[in-house]
């Protein structure tokens, strides 16, 4: 496995002082966003690779594959890059919890605008 990312999909990410960009993950069966976390070349390099969802900890200063401890895993089917070239899409089947907190996305805590 290579985690060295190709230079033509390098070339198009645009990141952050820290070398980092965003990962937005979608479900694949419901549409629904579960969660946001850091990537960098070798995070999504990695991904690519496995289809395994592979971010970069900012706190632990580290990377970790989406429930390697926790059996919460992402199999990646799709990974799009936006057109500004500063976030991915990751598009996953999800097994578990997204959220840390054990919920299954991170965004169902509070709602501040609704229709």
């Amino acid at each position: 496995m290579s985690n060295i990312l190709n230079p033509e999909i390098a070339a198009r990410i645009k990141r952050n002082e820290a070398g980092l960009f965003a990962a937005v993950v979608q479900e694949k069966s419901t549409g629904a966003v579960l969660m946001m976390a850091w990537m960098d070349d070798e995070a999504l390099a990695r991904t690519l690779a496995t289809r395994k969802a592979t971010y970069f900890s900012r706190s632990r200063n580290e990377y970790w594959v989406k429930g390697e401890t926790s059996g919460h895993t992402q199999f990646v089917h799709e990974v799009r890059l936006d057109c500004d070239g500063d976030t991915v899409l990751l598009v996953v089947d999800q097994v578990g919890a997204a959220c840390h907190t054990g919920t299954h996305t991170c965004f169902d805590t509070d709602v501040l605008l609704q229709p």
